[in-house]
């Protein structure tokens, strides 16, 4: 057999978030180091372009504190989203990058990608570099949030309402002062964050595809469950913060339905629903491309440790039932300490999972995503009712 080169057998050092046009040009700015330091000065200049013009703006309008149904200080949607989401978002990069780093090396550290697919490993890794790196994706993602985003929000986003950033005329939506740097800078910083993110998730499960179509090695009897794939699964949870953002979104979006065009919380649930199913799916589902390998390992485990467990009891059996080791004494014996291995081995094998997630994994990706909405319950039930209720769920 050939023998890899050293060079190809190391782990690559491969990280989702350091490249990309947007990455570079900050790193000319001096808000990004080359492993995302800077976090503060980063948050703090995004978040200040985004939201300290309005209130100024909405000063000169009049339209700071009253003036209209909905003045600038009292909507919610607009603090959330970039007072909370924004820098959430912006934080969420390095938990990411850490993360995905790591679950990229431990795939030739636990030997899982064979040094025979070792060189195609690489490949891969590439690849998701190369579109990691693209100009044209990110331009891309642009010229999505002046058009499509842009119309979405003025259609569905945008209160049906006069508030201060817009006034009502008919079916008509007439932007003001302030509604101007609102619609046209603030809200296309937050879409362009927020889509490309869901660009990164895509090159990134884009990789783990590439990746379950190698030859891996997987261990039946590996304690996480998973035949040694549990770190793909608890990966998901970098994206928890991105869930958490995109639901205080949702929560400051529904905030303003019912406060200010009286709508109910109860009209929303199967919007709230809906999202909470698919953002779990948006982050768990992908990862279900290592199913085939995970039934593959299952199946043929339980296949070797039966017939290794069929051999070793049919032994057992005439070792210490048909009289064989008469003259042993069977206390203390290490017989029965190797029949209980091999037994707890057969039972790990058997309860291996089929997806590289579990129950635990799944709850964390939920919680992230409803706790922002959880206080808009006080809006449909008093508080003292609402932690009665916790109460009763958590105990």
């Amino acid at each position: 057999m050939a023998t890899v080169p050293k060079v190809l057998q190391e782990s690559p050092d491969f990280s989702l978030m350091l490249g990309g046009p947007v990455y570079q040009i900050f790193k000319k700015a001096h808000l990004n180091g080359p492993a995302l330091e800077l976090l503060k000065r980063r948050v703090l200049f995004i978040t200040a372009l985004a939201w300290l013009p309005l209130p100024l703006l909405a000063l000169v309008g009049g339209h700071l504190l009253n003036g209209v149904g909905l003045p600038f200080l009292r909507d919610i949607e607009t603090h959330v989203r970039f007072l909370i989401a924004i820098p959430v978002l912006i934080m969420a990069e390095l938990v990411v990058h850490q993360r995905t780093r790591t679950v990229v090396k431990l795939f030739r550290e636990r030997g899982i990608v064979t040094p025979e697919d070792t060189p195609k490993f690489h490949v891969i890794i590439d690849g998701a570099m190369r579109a990691r790196n693209s100009v044209a994706l990110e331009l891309a993602l642009f010229a999505l949030v002046y058009t499509v985003g842009h119309w979405v929000w003025l259609n569905d986003v945008a209160l049906g309402a006069s508030s201060w950033y817009a006034t009502i005329d008919g079916a008509n939506l007439h932007l003001t002062l302030p509604g101007y740097w609102y619609s046209f800078v603030s809200i296309p910083i937050f879409q362009f964050i927020l889509l490309r993110w869901y660009l990164k998730l895509a090159i990134w499960y884009w990789l783990l595809w590439r990746v379950s179509r190698l030859n891996l090695r997987l261990v039946p009897t590996h304690p996480d469950g998973a035949g040694g794939l549990g770190f793909v699964g608890g990966s998901s949870h970098a994206f928890g913060p991105v869930l958490l953002a995109q639901g205080t979104v949702l929560a400051g979006v529904i905030s303003n339905r019912i406060l200010y065009e009286g709508q109910n919380l109860v009209a929303f649930k199967w919007t709230i629903v809906g999202l909470i199913g698919f953002f779990v799916l948006t982050v768990l589902g992908p990862l279900t491309v290592f199913s085939p390998h995970l039934f593959q390992s299952k199946r043929v485990g339980l296949r070797e440790y039966g017939t290794l467990a069929t051999s070793y009891v049919a032994d057992f059996d005439e070792k210490w039932l048909r009289g064989g080791a008469k003259n042993e004494a069977i206390l203390g014996t290490a017989d029965i300490q190797s029949l209980a291995d091999l037994a707890n081995s057969y039972a790990v094998v058997n309860q291996m999972r089929s997806v590289p997630f579990g129950l635990g994994d799944v709850k964390i990706i939920v919680a992230a995503t409803v706790i922002p909405v959880l206080p808009l319950l006080l809006t449909v039930m008093p508080l003292e009712e609402l932690l009665h209720r916790l109460v009763k769920v958590v105990f």
